[in-house]
């Protein structure tokens, strides 16, 4: 699922993807531990988005002052969704979570993500490459392959590569 929405560079419409960030990839771009990770924000068509919830989690698992910093100049980027409860009804079925993952998964849903980037494979693993209620749970580095994936837009009829 693909949104056709304002796009980042030239102001036009084009394809971006929007991707809820979980607390486990928050905290590797802030650690430096995984530098790739850091790719995620250079993307231009694509609009980052996290919760409260995973951004205090990750912000409790750093352990240097520059850590911190690195993870409130990442957070310039991200659209920070405040934490919610997911209604019951959703998460009769918990998809096979924990209940502490209940609100990345809902807010990832509610914010109409259309990924939900975690390198949480032990919670995650189970859904890596399916999609629920419209999210697809990705990890990153196959995440940034649809990013290098994606053709070239189609020219126009007519117009010159020159």
């Amino acid at each position: 699922m693909t949104y056709l929405t304002r796009g980042h560079s030239g102001g036009g419409y084009g394809l971006v993807y929007r991707a809820f960030l979980d607390a486990n990839i928050l905290w590797s771009a802030s650690y430096g531990e995984r530098p790739g990770v850091g790719r995620l924000w250079r993307f231009e068509d694509v609009e980052l988005y996290s919760s409260q919830y995973a951004v205090e989690e990750a912000r409790r698992n750093l352990i240097a002052l520059e850590q911190s910093a690195r993870l409130r100049e990442l957070l310039y980027r991200v659209t920070v969704y405040p934490v919610a409860t997911p209604p019951a009804p959703l998460f009769r079925e918990s998809y096979g979570l924990p209940e502490k993952d209940h609100p990345i998964l809902w807010a990832a849903i509610d914010v109409q993500a259309t990924h939900l980037i975690t390198g949480d494979e032990r919670h995650f693993g189970h859904l890596y490459g399916k999609t629920v209620e419209g999210v697809t749970v990705i990890r990153a580095r196959d995440f940034m392959r649809l990013g290098k994936a994606r053709p070239p837009p189609k020219r126009s009829r007519g117009s010159k590569s020159d």
